[in-house]
């Protein structure tokens, strides 16, 4: 392959999955290929999974194959480009520390599930976690920590120490208020941890911008590599595949530069908020309400639920009846973006799963839906339409527990003693209703379990019909 000259800034991306690289590494490809080539990215993970990705990507020079498909069934290829260095796993992430710390280092992106942020409905670290706690420690120790503060504590450090210069931390995920809310986890992270002179350098040289990133990116199927090599010839074992609908908003806050982003579509704004809440509430919990209605009458794929006349109606009449009132007045068309959103999901070609979708509810519902029922219920709004979502987790969270799920389901932010002793419970619906990891200050609130108890007659009574 013919060597890419050097870039003269980098972007160390921490998470080298799938939707990274069908999205921020596609945006600066597009800016390499307007002729912009100042910004490359350097990837790695923090966690030591997906060894055979990072493996065919450093083979070749990480360079891979994007497939997409549009809701009209078209086929395009191209290859990234933009990824200049692959950083291979090992556990005291000495090279990507040393990446981080580099002054030509400008921003430091990363990729983390919500519930790889620890963060509780007061915003705050919530220490019920072992593996966070246990983070502190390792950190507190000396050592390598394993969470993504841990990893950021690791970096910072040493770009202090090194005198790197100051950096932009930037989310590249759907945590809402993601810059605001991963900046106030770190903060109290090194709190804890007890370095105050790495806390008021954070302080003074880092920012974290607000962030909202979409385009959907199902797993790579076994049949891609197959389908690549007879597009395009070329033997990819790190193609990935994604629909062709893409969007970046960010806010414009950055302390050490960025690219050109705004030449290729991205849209740089003052405040992410109403384009994060729209795509939160609209995608997010349309695309959970969807693979969890569809795992429970036995589908396999999102496009299959989405194509499903009740399962379209229950998340188009959670979109129309609740999520508008809530989000009115707004930028965004958002009747026509709910409809876009449908159609995207409905197109066959991805093939997104839902066992990938409906993973995570114990995060989807405090991030997701539970903002839209707290709305809407101190409006004196109705909240029948979003109770249905709830009550489909519930209803899946009983298959679940019950072990008769087609796949196995996996929960970051679930306790399974919690879990099992909500579906055990003489009152299924109340227990789910009083659990305060999931609604906070609305744990237990009359109004939400009467209406989830409706909306789970009206689930009951689906499934009948289907059974």
């Amino acid at each position: 392959m013919n060597p890419i000259p050097p870039a003269e800034f980098t972007i160390l991306h921490l998470g080298l999955g799938s939707f990274h690289r069908a999205h921020q590494a596609v945006y600066l490809q597009a800016l390499h290929e307007a002729g912009d080539r100042r910004w490359a990215l350097s990837g790695a993970n923090i966690r030591p999974d997906m060894a055979d990705v990072l493996a065919a990507l450093r083979a070749q020079d990480g360079r891979y194959t994007l497939e997409t498909v549009s809701p009209a069934g078209e086929y395009r290829y191209q290859q990234i480009e933009s990824i200049r260095e692959v950083i291979p796993y090992e556990p005291k992430l000495a090279a990507v520390i040393a990446r981080g710390a580099a002054p030509s280092t400008r921003i430091i992106s990363f990729t983390v599930t919500e519930a790889g942020y620890y963060i509780d409905a007061k915003g705050k670290l919530d220490m019920s976690f072992a593996d966070l706690v246990a983070d502190i420690g390792r950190v507190q120790r000396g050592e390598i920590g394993q969470t993504i503060y841990g990893a950021l504590v690791a970096i910072l450090a040493a770009r202090r120490s090194g005198d790197g210069g100051p950096v932009t931390l930037l989310n590249c995920d759907n945590l809402r208020h993601n810059g605001e809310r991963v900046r106030a986890g770190l903060i109290e992270f090194i709190e804890r941890v007890g370095d105050m002179d790495l806390l008021a350098w954070v302080k003074a040289f880092t920012r974290c911008p607000n962030a909202m990133v979409d385009r959907i990116t199902p797993r790579p199927p076994a049949e891609l590599r197959e389908r690549v090599k007879a597009a395009t010839g070329r033997d990819d074992a790190a193609a990935i595949t994604g629909e062709s609908f893409i969007q970046w908003v960010i806010e414009d806050d950055f302390i050490a530069g960025r690219p050109d982003w705004g030449r290729v579509g991205v849209e740089l704004v003052n405040s992410v908020q109403p384009y994060e809440e729209a795509k939160i509430r609209i995608l997010n919990a349309t695309h959970s309400c969807i693979a969890w209605a569809g795992t429970l009458v036995g589908l396999n794929f999102i496009h299959e639920g989405t194509h499903d006349a009740e399962i379209r109606k229950f998340a188009f009449d959670y979109v129309t009846d609740d999520v508008i009132p809530c989000l009115s007045p707004s930028p965004i068309d958002l009747a026509a973006y709910r409809d876009v959103v449908l159609d995207r999901f409905g197109n066959p070609a991805i093939k997104d799963t839902n066992q990938r979708v409906a993973a995570d509810g114990f995060s989807k519902i405090p991030g997701f839906i539970a903002p839209t029922i707290r709305e809407r219920l101190a409006a004196g709004g109705s909240i029948d339409s979003v109770a249905m979502l709830p009550a489909l987790f519930l209803a899946f969270l009983q298959r679940w527990h019950a072990g008769q799920l087609s796949y196995a389901y996996q929960d970051q932010g679930m306790d399974p003693t919690v879990a099992h002793a909500i579906c055990a419970a003489q009152d299924p619906v109340a227990a789910l209703c009083a659990d305060r990891l999931l609604w906070g200050n609305l744990a237990g609130d009359e109004r939400l379990v009467a209406a989830v108890r409706g909306a789970g007659d009206r689930v009951a009574a689906f499934l009948a019909r289907r059974a």
